[in-house]
């Protein structure tokens, strides 16, 4: 493969704890206080917001409980009774989790594998849906691994469908000057590696960070692995 495209949140860095953490806060509180059932639990993460963009994933899991709210605005405060208002509410959330988090660091086998590859001289793209990827990868270190991220914001402001779609990944290997079909997916969510699949890249690897293998593997994978070095 001539590029390899990184999701970020569960393949470069530990920052999926995190999401868990801030969506479990977000509809723990939302559902305890209109009484909804069943509660938000660990299964949802996976089923419904994983790898998505915010607001898909909070208009997915309130779909799941047969509930519905106004779409509202991306730039709707996170106290609005919309589905970007709690969308919102949960970047506060994981961005307090962030800032509270010690010793911030890359899995162990993250730059030791973009040193492997970028010796190869593939280039290096991350694909993410989340809109904090720039502070992330800073905090990270690993901002001058990537010339290429195409992002939440880079989403929203090209107008790109999110993952599942392939749109996100399409755009980043045309930054990179090649086409897909010389490009590797690197995904830890589901909807990242149907994207993958759909977008007919030359390999679609999954991390089982969490997400299950065999799901992973319905999805599209062509493999999966429980670390990067899978990819050397």
């Amino acid at each position: 493969m001539d590029g390899y495209l990184f999701d970020l949140d569960g393949v470069l860095v530990p920052t999926a704890a995190l999401h868990q953490q801030a969506w479990a806060a977000l509809f723990g509180e939302f559902f305890a206080a209109d009484g909804v059932r069943p509660p938000y639990g660990a299964d949802d993460y996976y089923k419904y917001v994983d790898g998505r963009p915010r607001c898909d994933g909070v208009a997915a899991v309130l779909a799941s409980r047969g509930l519905t709210l106004p779409w509202g605005d991306p730039f709707d405060p996170p106290t609005a009774p919309t589905v970007c208002g709690l969308g919102n509410r949960k970047d506060q959330y994981f961005n307090a989790a962030l800032a509270a988090a010690a010793d911030f660091a890359p899995y162990p086998e993250t730059v030791p594998v973009l040193q492997a590859l970028g010796g190869r001289g593939a280039g290096l793209a991350v694909v993410t849906s989340s809109e904090n990827a720039t502070q992330v990868l800073a905090r990270a270190g690993l901002t001058d691994w990537f010339p290429v991220v195409v992002d939440g914001r880079h989403r929203r402001l090209h107008g790109l469908a999110g993952k599942p779609a392939p749109d996100t990944f399409t755009a980043a290997a045309g930054l990179l000057g090649l086409s897909p079909a010389r490009c590797a997916v690197v995904e830890d969510a589901v909807a990242g590696v149907a994207a993958g699949r759909a977008g007919g890249f030359g390999l679609v690897a999954g991390v089982d960070r969490g997400a299950g293998a065999p799901a992973l593997a319905a999805a599209g994978a062509d493999a999966v692995m429980t670390s990067l070095e899978g990819l050397l």
